[in-house]
């Protein structure tokens, strides 16, 4: 076992430290580099490390991610002009942009913290191993775990930029500052062996203290979609129906229940990233001040929630009757102290069938008998003052659930045989999401017909659950609708070009380490 890393592994996985639910001690903010991973708990405590690492605004926290998968598309866009999202959601990106960071969300920032979570799963999976303080069984499912991460981490790398470095060594810094980019297929081998071994390895369900963990069936999900990519539609149905078949995930009656705040670990949800209202060290650095308190306008928990509820200020749409609303909304213990920045697109609330069930989680125009400016999704929303404050929600976030499993196969299926027998696989999603039969079958669909019918139907059942632009890229359509957009504040039918399919390496990166340019001295077409 190498230990020549150690002190670099202490000083980046503590630097941010989160506690989980289902790790409920207090979480040590020092531990002394002779003592690390002497023991089952400090391991325990360092992928902990790099699940907090996730939870960062850059990536699952806040819009992290969303920026990417949803914004730019036809789901999302703010309810006014807003600086930090304009970039990507307007096509306007460039390097310089590309650093430029508000609240920890820029592409920097999350390239920075998923290249993070890599350099310290590479130094958790050599300390570990043949570490003779830790016992075999653990050492295997430590190393299975945060295989999966690392390979979770990588995926996105190769989604948003394609070619980039890539190291499964515990290297130095000054090793990693130098790697050239590598190709994305080599990158997907390797993802793909770290995803089969997690598969082999981890657990099929954790008991209730554990459920934040990501199990065998998260791994499996990352395959299926690495497969559809490929377009290797044979692996892809398989493992679809591998989740489907044997899991213990089943549907939820409702849609509605799905998304129940009371009910955050129900069987559809394949994988949800654990979140606590008043739990410190679910941030990245620098929200925190000199004496270690967080300052009261960013709170403790889950911010997420907060980006997707109204604010006030800009409701209802007779401001008349703002007093009212706000004297409404104070007698249900609710109030609209939101930012509004990730509402219901015009396209995509003018599009959504009226008479869908799931229209009313993602279009509310109108709440407690007030006509609202925009439209708000309440799926992901939290108006509870008392139990879910601004910026400090404990509201979970669901990565991966049943339902997009179904559609996958749905659209594999299709992909290999024609729709005959993918039916079976998109009715369940239609069934609960209309009142009859004739509203939710579907029948005679050519294949063509049928591939257009999983383009809507993802977009209606996953709306905002960041997948919507890496659908579009890997279904070759996303200029096509882009350009066929209209916005409230934006032009990205106006702006948007073939290279933006990925983003730019950020300036900073390209300026500490030239070798990223050696084999795309364009960037990704940025310059």
């Amino acid at each position: 076992m190498r230990t020549t890393h150690k002190i670099f592994s202490f000083l980046l996985i503590f630097s941010l430290f989160g506690c989980e639910k289902f790790l409920e001690e207090e979480p040590r903010s020092l531990i002394a580099p002779e003592n690390f991973f002497k023991s089952e708990n400090d391991v325990r405590q360092a992928v902990n490390g790099i699940y907090a690492i996730l939870k960062n605004n850059s990536i699952y926290g806040q819009v992290g991610l969303d920026h990417f998968y949803d914004n730019g598309a036809d789901i999302i866009e703010p309810n006014r002009s807003a600086n930090f999202v304009e970039p990507i959601g307007n096509y306007s990106m460039n390097e310089a942009l590309a650093d430029v960071s508000v609240q920890k969300m820029s592409v920097s920032d999350t390239w920075k913290d998923l290249y993070r979570i890599i350099y310290n799963a590479n130094i958790i999976i050599d300390q570990v191993s043949d570490n003779s303080a830790i016992g075999n069984e653990v050492q295997t499912e430590i190393i299975a775990e945060t295989r999966f991460i690392r390979a979770l981490c990588y995926w996105h790398i190769t989604n948003l930029w394609g070619d980039a470095p890539y190291y499964v060594d515990p290297l130095s810094i000054d090793e990693v500052n130098v790697l050239p980019r590598t190709d994305k297929e080599t990158i997907i081998a390797g993802v793909l062996s770290d995803l089969q071994f997690a598969q082999q390895h981890l657990k099929s369900s954790y008991e209730e203290a554990q459920r934040g963990r990501a199990t065998k069936w998260a791994a499996a999900v990352v395959e299926a979609k690495i497969h559809m990519q490929m377009q290797n539609w044979r692996e892809g149905l398989n493992k679809c129906l591998e989740i489907i078949d044997t899991s213990p995930h089943t549907l939820m009656p409702t849609y509605a229940e799905v998304f129940d705040p009371q009910n955050e670990y129900n069987a559809e949800i394949i994988w949800s990233l654990d979140f606590a209202k008043d739990i410190r060290g679910q941030f990245e650095e620098g929200t925190v001040r000199a004496d270690g308190s967080l300052p009261s306008v960013f709170g403790n928990g889950n911010w997420r929630p907060s980006m997707f509820s109204p604010r006030l200020r800009d409701e209802p749409k007779n401001s008349d009757e703002r007093s009212a609303l706000a004297a409404a909304l104070s007698e249900r213990g609710e109030a609209f102290n939101g930012t509004g920045l990730q509402v219901a697109s015009k396209d995509f609330a003018e599009k959504f069938p009226e008479n869908d069930l799931r229209r009313q989680l993602n279009i509310v125009d109108n709440y407690l008998g007030f006509d609202l400016n925009f439209p708000y999704m309440a799926k992901i929303w939290n108006l509870d003052v008392e139990n879910s404050p601004r910026f400090n929600h404990s509201d979970n976030r669901i990565v991966f659930r049943l339902a997009d499993v179904y559609l996958m196969a749905a659209e594999c299926e299709n992909e290999l045989n024609g729709p005959g027998n993918a039916y079976r696989y998109i009715h369940p999603i239609r069934q609960r999401a209309y009142e009859t039969q004739v509203e939710w079958e579907l029948t005679g669909l050519s294949q063509q017909e049928f591939r257009e019918a999983i383009y809507d139907e993802r977009k209606w059942e996953l709306a905002g659950e960041a997948h919507r632009r890496y659908d579009l890229i890997r279904w070759g359509i996303l200029m096509d609708v882009v350009q066929n957009l209209e916005y409230r504040f934006w032009t990205p039918n106006e702006n948007i070009k073939p290279y933006h399919v990925l983003l730019p390496i950020p300036l900073q990166e390209l300026e500490l380490n030239p070798n990223l340019l050696e084999s795309d001295p364009t960037n990704n077409g940025y310059r």
